[in-house]
């Protein structure tokens, strides 16, 4: 069972050498970490990460702070990628059952076992194909992590169609259970941009609504600064995944990056605003 890269050419270049050059520009670029990536190190610093999921043109330096950082762990038995279902397409919380990914940069198999894990262990998700077949939230994170770990590479691929407490606490808990329980070196990466497509200066006031419930870190918080303060997030849900973890874990997530689409192309009438997190490990 093999998913193509349906958004090549569009959110990320399709042809393979632009793409590598894509994404050494976004770690290079002054709005990123500003140096390259070097080999995978030996040790789990970090026990989930949260990233942004647009054009790496927009929002790939952003996610560059979360990958380089990555860079210098290592490589997890599996990464579990969990990111809003945009399309309404498939269930309300679709695991990717088995299979590969295709990138312009090779295929990327799917874990089977930690999906089968996640699927019985949280009670709300189950094995679907539908949700990922034009989703781009977690299509865009796989030249990333492809370009710091190779052909070492496994993932979970998991699209939130239900963006609600319940379900992140859901998957939070099964993702601690196969760390813990089971013993399977995981990593979590969950995606969500911020405020859409509102002026500069509101959208970095709502983004830091919601951000600084994330931080707390307060999981149900995220939903309310949503709801009370009408911020536009896509991703909610993943992103309160991650806040799930720390809290469970007794830690605070560490803000990366945090800028908008109007910092990058200059133009701030109009704009999407994009992070990247850190959970370190307890």
């Amino acid at each position: 069972m093999l998913r193509l890269p349906y958004h090549a050419g569009s959110f990320y270049p399709e042809e393979r050498e632009e793409l590598l050059e894509s994404i050494r520009q976004s770690f290079l670029h002054s709005l990123g970490p500003r140096r390259l990536p070097g080999p995978p190190g030996s040790a789990r610093l970090s026990i989930a990460y949260l990233v942004p999921h647009a054009g790496y043109m927009y929002s790939g330096p952003a996610a560059a702070h979360a990958y380089l950082q990555m860079s210098m762990e290592r490589v997890p038995e599996a990464v579990i990628l969990i990111g809003p279902n945009h399309t309404g397409l498939g269930l309300s919380v679709s695991v990717y059952p088995r299979g590969a990914w295709r990138t312009p940069l090779g295929d990327v198999p799917v874990e089977e076992e930690v999906a089968k894990m996640i699927s019985t262990l949280s009670g709300i998700a189950a094995p679907d194909t539908r949700a990922h077949i034009y989703e781009h939230s977690l299509e865009v994170q796989l030249p990333f992590l492809q370009f710091i770990y190779g052909e070492k590479l496994k993932i979970v691929p998991i699209t939130v169609l239900a963006q609600v407490p319940s379900i992140s606490r859901a998957l939070a808990e099964a993702i601690l259970r196969v760390r813990e329980e089971l013993g399977v070196d995981v990593l979590t990466v969950a995606t969500s941009d911020l405020n859409h497509y509102e002026p500069h200066d509101v959208a970095l006031k709502k983004d830091s609504l919601i951000l600084e419930e994330f931080l707390k870190p307060d999981p149900e918080g995220i939903f309310r600064a949503v709801e009370d303060y009408g911020v536009s997030a896509c991703g909610p849900a993943p992103m309160a995944v991650v806040a799930f973890l720390a809290k469970m874990t007794g830690v605070k997530p560490v803000l990366l990056s945090h800028f908008t689409s109007g910092d990058v192309t200059g133009e701030k009438g109009w704009v999407v605003g994009y992070a990247s997190a850190r959970v370190p490990r307890a």
